[in-house]
């Protein structure tokens, strides 16, 4: 069976999959579970996208602190290629890690400096937690670091080597230094164990719960054969959708305005924002700023289930203040939504602990 989806029931799901209507979630770990990975990132006009992300979603009832204590303390999420992941998905990524590396120049490296990883696993379980800078590098074969992601020292390399091979693990962070662990010091034990295949397909399940409806081939989000067959009207393309959020469309609580970090979730699948939303986004941190329209991290802002705008903003720390340099209308506003967006920019300084100005 294929269900036919108009555009705008489309965007209702997308919407309500990464939890940004009307019904707000209670805390961190229901947001990790239903979308499956929050961004970290430090670039902070706002603020960290780890932390607007779960704003957007939780609203003031969300304090800093509680992302802190659960992945810290509790260990009911974890830190794994830059985002907080919820601890349910480790055992389904662990058969993909212990199968890492799969490119030859991966293999070939890490081969050729054996040595230097049995030397960082051992310090590891001698002397607990730390930092990279911490570690000597020994390594006796060095990586390209010509993409100017990395310097010149390969414990970095070794480190993220072995986070993927699921031996270490990232215990927390000293600022954005991350401390490292043995795994099995960190991560549950006697976690369930799956096959390749059946892990993969648990995993792309997971993907399409956190999209609500994704195109069959993509890149950006693959979901492969998860979920239901689906159309939407005006598109040619093949779309699987989340049964459970077809569900959705029957009791939906309707929208509200949110402004999402330039690095959240909902903003990753951009040929699907484009065709779906109809919103061409580009960031535009990147850009020198005689090309920049909205701003350097402009968040692009949601009504509904339509983007309306872009909150071109920063917060000043030493004056306590939320600075609105601009809010670009996509669409113009009428004099509710222009208030409703109004009070969204209040509420985002109370939780801020700032006043606002605007420029």
């Amino acid at each position: 069976m294929t269900h036919k989806l108009t555009r705008d029931e489309a965007r209702r799901i997308a919407v309500r999959a990464q939890l940004l209507d009307a019904d707000r979630p209670g805390d961190v770990v229901e947001v990790a579970e239903q979308l499956g990975a929050i961004k970290i990132d430090p670039t902070a006009t706002i603020a960290p996208a780890e932390h607007s992300i779960l704003w957007s979603r939780i609203g003031l009832g969300y304090d800093t602190v509680q992302l802190l204590k659960n992945v810290e303390r509790d260990r009911l999420l974890f830190e794994f290629d830059g985002s907080f992941r919820p601890m349910s998905l480790l055992p389904l990524m662990m058969p993909a890690m212990r199968r890492w590396p799969q490119r030859a120049s991966s293999r070939e490296w890490l081969q050729a400096n054996d040595r230097f990883r049995t030397e960082v696993l051992a310090r590891l379980r001698a002397e607990g937690p730390m930092l990279a800078a911490d570690i000597p590098d020994t390594a006796e074969t060095a990586r390209d670091t010509s993409d100017g992601w990395y310097g010149a020292s390969q414990v970095v390399h070794m480190l993220d080597s072995l986070l993927r091979q699921g031996e270490i693990a990232v215990v927390g962070r000293k600022g954005r230094h991350r401390w490292w662990d043995l795994a099995e010091r960190v991560y549950p034990q006697n976690l369930p164990e799956f096959e390749l295949d059946e892990a993969e397909w648990m995993l792309a399940e997971r993907r399409l719960q956190a999209a609500g409806i994704a195109k069959q081939k993509s890149p950006w989000t693959p979901i492969g054969e998860a979920g239901e067959a689906a159309v939407i009207e005006g598109s040619s393309r093949k779309y699987r959708v989340d049964p459970r959020a077809l569900d959705s469309l029957l009791e939906d609580p309707g929208g509200r305005v949110a402004f999402l970090n330039p690095y959240d979730g909902m903003l990753f699948d951009r040929p699907r924002l484009k065709e779906i939303f109809e919103f061409d986004y580009v960031l535009e941190q990147f850009k020198p700023k005689s090309q920049r329209k909205y701003g350097f991290f402009a968040h692009p802002i949601l009504m509904g289930d339509r983007f309306v705008g872009m909150l071109d903003a920063e917060v000043n720390r030493e004056r306590d203040l939320l600075t609105v340099n601009a809010v670009h209308e996509l669409l113009p506003f009428d004099a509710e939504e222009d208030e409703m967006v109004r009070a969204e920019i209040v509420a985002l300084a109370e939780w801020l602990g700032v006043s606002v100005s605007a420029r």
